[in-house]
């Protein structure tokens, strides 16, 4: 490689390597060396010691969050597989005209162009005690008066976090879909195998990258929210990342708070390692 290459090349890597390491390295090691400082009223001092660390295993109401954001997350993940991939398919092996198929496509994606807050809170109106849901059955006569079972509970956030995050799976599965030639589904018609055998054996197996992609998005996405418990999940629905807003917020504890996001980032950083050796078998056992 001649100078003038590897000045080249420098110059091309300069600006995301700085990036990288002012805006991911920088605050992650920030975040470590506070983990292991000491809180002590009203602030809290530089120390090395794992108490921190030792209160998020012993105190059981860390253990409870995080078992709670573990089981909504998987909860959300696994609504929008069941949601996203009929709809995928549907658009890839059923739509054959390419402006309907485009404009369904859209009509998925085109959420993600409008705020966050504004999709969540849509969710608040339509379970809320004023909200569509209730006119609705009380308008067919299920309901005789409002009723707030709807709002600020578990259910009411996987709602909203499917239908926030859900772009997020049918993108992925979408683009796994589409790239399964449309020979081995004719060939498989062919040697006698039905509708079915065919989903089973060919398709499915073809778009599972695209399954474990979106899922680990979705997943990570839903795992690291903290709005849609903050609108819809009440008091009994705060999640990891409300746990840690207050530690950085009205607790003024920023050692524990940087404890429980470093284990957080070790978690999410375990979910795409698995997630990636799962995507690298599956290409693996295609070739």
């Amino acid at each position: 490689m001649t100078l003038g290459t590897r000045i080249r090349t420098g110059l091309v890597l300069s600006p995301p390597l700085l990036w990288t390491i002012v805006f991911m390295f920088v605050p992650y090691t920030i975040l470590l060396v506070y983990s292991f400082w000491r809180a002590q009223f009203p602030l809290f001092v530089p120390d090395f010691q794992l108490g921190n660390y030792r209160t998020l295993i012993t105190d059981p109401q860390y253990l409870n969050v995080l078992l709670r954001t573990l089981k909504i997350a998987g909860l959300v993940s696994i609504s929008a597989v069941i949601l996203a991939y009929p709809y995928a398919y549907f658009l890839v092996f059923k739509v054959r005209r390419p402006g309907v198929r485009l404009a369904l496509y859209m009509a998925v994606v085109a959420p993600l162009w409008v705020s966050y807050l504004l999709r969540a809170y849509t969710w608040k109106t339509i379970l809320g005690t004023q909200g569509i849901l209730n006119s609705f059955l009380i308008s067919t006569g299920v309901l005789d008066e409002p009723s707030s079972v709807f709002l600020y509970n578990h259910t009411a956030m996987v709602l909203t976090l499917t239908y926030v995050f859900i772009p997020f799976m049918v993108m992925p599965i979408y683009a796994a879909l589409e790239k399964i030639p449309p020979s081995l589904i004719e060939a498989s018609r062919d040697l006698g195998e039905g509708a079915f055998a065919t989903f089973r054996k060919v398709t499915l197996p073809l778009s599972l990258t695209g399954v474990i992609a979106g899922f680990t998005m979705t997943f990570c996405l839903s795992f690291g929210d903290f709005i849609a418990p903050f609108l819809v999940g009440g008091p009994d629905g705060a999640m990891v990342a409300n746990v840690i807003a207050s530690q950085f917020g009205a607790a003024l504890n920023w050692p524990l708070g940087s404890a429980l996001a470093l284990v957080m980032l070790v978690l999410v950083l375990g979910i795409i390692s698995v997630s990636d050796r799962f995507e690298r078998l599956g290409h693996g056992r295609l070739e």
